[in-house]
């Protein structure tokens, strides 16, 4: 059975689709391909059907990461097929357990950095690159980059206490 995970942010366009990429990356390098998914989705439907901003998708391709992208709304139903609902920061993750139909779904919202464990527990949020220039980009690659592999070790722990 495929474990599954989704990535949230606002509009669907900058963090979340940049965290499905490598994390997408990560599953696929760790061989999990066919056992592990990823996807991702907004909280808000503002830029439905669309690509991901350019500079998701050029600091992306910059540091060897492909990414296949069309915006979309979260939905409540998905909660159901979904393992892990992953919010990019503070604003999702409240927005996410508010749309959580049982307290099982509330338990599945985490926060991308909280599986980073040099991040300041103070400030787990990756900020919102998207009215700022290439820098914050980067910044945020940073940020996913250095949570990725501690969601990928909590999603093995998962998968195997699914197994046992």
């Amino acid at each position: 059975m495929t474990y599954r995970v989704c990535f949230v942010c606002t509009g669907n366009i900058c963090r979340s689709p940049m965290a499905e990429a490598v994390f997408h990356a990560r599953v696929e390098d760790a061989g999990l391909g066919g056992l592990v998914a990823a996807d991702s989705a907004g909280t808000d439907g503002w830029h439905e059907g669309e690509g991901a901003d350019p500079r998701t998708v050029a600091v992306l391709a910059e540091n060897g990461y492909a990414l296949d992208h069309t915006a979309r709304r979260f939905q409540q139903s998905w909660f159901a097929r979904l393992d892990l609902v992953i919010a990019l920061d503070a604003g999702h993750l409240r927005a996410l357990r508010r749309l959580a139909p049982t307290e099982r779904d509330t338990a599945k919202v985490r926060l991308l950095r909280s599986y980073d464990p040099a991040a300041d527990t103070g400030d787990l949020d990756v900020p919102d690159p998207y009215y700022g220039g290439a820098n914050g980009f980067e910044e945020c690659l940073e940020m996913v980059e250095a949570a990725s592999g501690g969601l990928l070790a909590a999603v093995r722990e998962q998968m195997e206490g699914r197994a046992a």
